[in-house]
């Protein structure tokens, strides 16, 4: 398909944008297009021109507001099939607001065979795990990859370091509980034993991070609007369900279990781009925009980021690294060490407690302590006194984006990390020996 090379032009009345328009270059056909076409065209432009994707989300909004739809499909647009957010990869995607996540939404997902080929199965967020399978059985039946159908599959969540865990067929909501690099396999029984991590997942490669050339600023500052898209999401009753009855519960606290996922993914995040940095230098000066991103997340109050940003840069693989510890200027290491005795979990958190009580509403506060505080509450005292309820138990458990540059958007919404602790020692061990 040819595409055209778009260039342009703005017209502003009072800082507000009135119109957008992308002209093809002279000499093509000028032939009349929708709004539609147009929006279409620069999507498929933004690989070559990554900073167009703000203006091309404005020519989407344009788009929906001519083409509003009829009162008949707004109810199916509700139902809009999404990936989940740590799968995000398409551009257009992975930069739209995020939005609460329920059990009867439908998503897409990627489930794996032993030989490593998968099935796109289409599925309710909260669906058993009987049914999922039963949808990759259906996909299976139409491959030509598999000369015989399985008679009975199990599902498998196969970590980045190998381990496995085997789902019940009774088991719901299996999506949101997946780490970061976890994969769902299916296969039978006999084939447990042979499930491997994707390839991908095993090896690395050396190379510059993306971070050298982005501020310090602009990463904070994405990090902590979609740390907030993300708590935002997240209603009170997820708390209450999350701790009242975990993994047994009925009703998944799928918004909840991505905050999780989102805090592990960042502190992987971390230690990933410190050690596939070759060039000491270069890794030192990561180091630095690492300490400088937390400053700002702590002054931005989203303690979330900030905390798993201090976790990664104290992952042992990363603190080994004498030299480039040694390489970082004072002004830094004493700031690091302010922020590793807020992270100090002695005294029941003291620091980070304190910290919490200096500052005032919004924030974002450290959710896994948060959950750790709820599930002390609920397990040190009685939920009903006889018949009687304890409302003294339930007082104590009540609990705008800025414009920024679109590619760390996109970075900051998926981010590549590893996170198999013996790949990161290995990395670290090749980068400073112990002899070193």
């Amino acid at each position: 398909m040819y595409l055209l090379k778009w260039r342009k032009r703005f017209i502003f009345y009072n800082h507000q944008l009135l119109l957008l328009l992308y002209l093809p270059p002279a000499g093509l056909n000028n032939k009349c297009m929708s709004f539609q076409e147009l929006y279409l065209c620069a999507v498929q432009e933004l690989s070559r021109f990554p900073e167009l994707v703000e203006d091309v989300l404005k020519l989407q909004r344009w788009t929906e507001i001519l083409h509003s739809p009829a009162e008949e499909d707004k109810e199916s647009r509700k139902k809009q099939v999404r990936p989940l957010f740590r799968h995000f990869r398409r551009i257009d995607a992975c930069l739209q607001p995020r939005e609460a996540f329920r059990g009867s939404d439908e998503i897409f997902c990627r489930v794996y065979t032993p030989d490593h080929s998968y099935v796109t199965i289409r599925s309710r967020l909260s669906c058993r795990v009987g049914e999922i399978l039963a949808l990759v059985k259906e996909k299976l039946q139409y491959s030509e990859d598999q000369p015989t159908q399985p008679a009975n599959l199990i599902l498998v969540a196969v970590t980045s370091s190998g381990e496995k865990a085997v789902f019940r067929p009774s088991d719901e909501a299996v999506f949101t509980t997946l780490g970061v690099n976890t994969h769902l396999f299916a296969c039978e029984p006999a084939e447990l034993e042979s499930l491997i991590p994707l390839p991908e997942e095993i090896h690395w490669s050396p190379g510059d991070s993306k971070l050298h050339d982005m501020s310090a600023e602009e990463v904070a500052n994405q990090l902590v609007v979609f740390d907030w898209e993300l708590f935002s999401c997240v209603h009170e009753v997820e708390f209450v369900c999350y701790v009242f009855h975990g993994e047994q519960a009925r009703w998944r606290p799928l918004n909840l279990e991505l905050i999780l996922q989102r805090c592990s993914e960042v502190q992987h995040w971390v230690a990933t781009e410190i050690l596939q940095c070759q060039s000491l230098p270069k890794r030192i000066q990561l180091l630095r925009k690492f300490i400088k991103i937390a400053a700002l997340c702590k002054q931005q109050q989203d303690l979330l980021s900030f905390l798993a940003l201090v976790l990664g840069l104290d992952n042992p693989a990363v603190s080994r690294l004498r030299l480039t510890w040694e390489g970082l200027p004072g002004k830094f290491r004493k700031q690091f060490q302010q922020f590793e005795s807020i992270a100090d979990p002695s005294r029941n958190h003291k620091s980070y407690r304190d910290l919490l009580a200096s500052l005032r509403a919004p924030l974002i506060p450290f959710t896994p302590l948060l959950l750790k505080d709820l599930t002390f509450l609920h397990e040190s005292c009685k939920t009903f006194h006889g018949e009687l309820v304890n409302f003294e138990k339930m007082v104590m458990m009540e609990a705008e984006p800025s414009p920024s540059h679109l590619q760390t958007k996109a970075y900051v919404r998926q981010l590549q990390v590893i996170d198999n602790q013996n790949l990161l020692f290995e990395m670290s061990s090749k980068l400073e020996p112990k002899d070193m």
